[in-house]
């Protein structure tokens, strides 16, 4: 008996990213970071069901995507999500982690919800506060020993896999060492993600994804109001913040993070942001006239070491695409989370994918990455990007911490040969 593939994957027929939106991603200690992840998660389902025009009464399931615990209620994210969104009290919602995964992960899960007939509409979010990330202690509940007074930053220390015992950043620099990837090649892809997340910017690409963020309140009959409060200094955020010129030469002078190529200009973003998506099946769909963004075609899920978990999306996007029965050559687009520049370019180089089929628009290192909400942009993005560009299939990938690749397929039915 042959063995199974590794990993996990599944196709979809007749399923359907109808609409996405995210608020602008906000640096580290920025605009948003007084707001509570679940407030910046309300916004965005509340402006996808606006904006798809699908009736709140329709959805019948909230899949929410989050990692660090970044507010008291924490523990009530995607029900408080789904509630002051206005979806009916009897709809269900739950919790996805997958760490920088956990955006896609949520759209496969509704869209395995709808698949299984369990639902017609799935409503996802995903929604991050780095900034609001604790300074934690885990070992005082009885009290204070004499000299063990421990609180440590949650942010910093999350970043290191105990398992091998390293930082993420070091399996970048792994990476850069089996792919032969040099400092100045790392540095010249981040100025490029840079300039071409400008250049999108300024055509007003991002436009078409980003809600605009002001102080707000949302009312939930008969419950506490809750809502969104930004400074008198930025009363309204309208676009990303990290987005900026960075030439090469000023990239080049930033000291090494992890004591190799990787530094904190050729790294993703430290942001806040939250993104979300209607996922539908196609009756429903055709009944309501929707135009929706892409055909979700395939999922997959794979793992991989973690000294080297950079490294994910190559077996994730290979599954995916032996999953739907394409080739990687096939694919038009990709958007691969750029989490650290050696380790994108290390997937780049082990797919083959050629540079102008990737994060054409600018990627994390430029955009940022918030990570429950990473996936969402990524698989909004890429749809976006096959109608403007007449395309036919895209992907959304990214590493995971630990060891890990999750993918997404999609089509631009529209592009399809005759």
């Amino acid at each position: 008996m042959s063995r199974k593939p590794a990993g996990l994957s599944v196709d979809f027929d007749d399923i359907w990213l109808v609409d996405g939106v995210r608020t602008p991603f906000a640096d580290y200690m920025g605009a948003f970071a007084e707001v509570s992840p679940i407030d910046l998660g309300i916004k965005v389902a509340r402006e996808v069901l606006k904006k798809s025009g699908t009736p709140a009464e329709d959805v019948g399931t909230v899949v929410a995507g989050n990692m660090a615990q970044a507010s008291y209620d924490a523990y009530m994210l995607p029900r408080h999500v789904g509630l002051y969104a206005g979806i009916p009290i009897e709809v269900p919602a739950h919790l996805v982690q997958r760490v920088c995964g956990t955006g896609i992960e949520a759209i496969i899960q509704a869209a395995s919800a709808v698949r299984l007939g369990q639902t017609d509409v799935g409503l996802v979010v995903g929604a991050e506060s780095m900034s609001r990330n604790p300074v934690a202690a885990y070992t005082h509940r009885n009290g204070f020993r004499m000299g063990q007074v421990e609180f440590k930053d949650f942010l910093w220390e999350a970043l290191i896999d105990t398992a091998p015992g390293i930082m993420m950043g070091d399996t970048a620099e792994n990476l850069a060492r089996e792919y032969q990837i040099s400092r100045e090649e790392v540095d010249a892809y981040a100025a490029e993600s840079f300039d071409r997340a400008v250049k999108a910017r300024e055509a007003g690409y991002f436009k078409g994804e980003i809600t605009p963020v002001a102080s707000e309140s949302f009312e939930f009959a008969g419950y506490n109001t809750r809502g969104i409060r930004l400074s008198r200094k930025t009363p309204e955020v309208t676009e990303d913040t990290h987005v900026r010129p960075s030439p090469v030469e000023v990239l080049a002078k930033i000291r090494p993070a992890f004591g190799g190529v990787q530094t904190g200009g050729n790294s993703s973003g430290v942001v806040d942001g939250a993104a979300a998506a209607i996922v539908a099946g196609g009756d429903y769909v055709r009944a309501r006239g929707k135009t929706p963004l892409a055909r979700i075609v395939a999922g997959a899920s794979v793992g991989v070491r973690p000294e080297v978990m950079g490294i994910g999306p190559v077996p994730a996007i290979q599954s995916v695409c032996a999953r739907a029965g394409i080739r990687i050559e096939d694919v038009d687009r990709f958007e691969i989370n750029e989490a650290f520049g050696a380790q994108v370019m290390a997937c780049m180089r082990a797919l083959s994918i050629p540079r102008e089929k990737l994060n054409v628009n600018g990627g994390a290192i430029a955009i940022g990455h918030p990570l429950g909400a990473t996936g969402i942009r990524l698989a909004v993005t890429v749809a976006r990007e096959l109608q403007k560009s007449g395309l036919r299939y895209g992907v959304a990938s990214a590493c995971i911490g630990g060891g890990q690749g999750i993918a997404l397929l999609v089509e631009n039915p529209a592009a399809r040969a005759e």
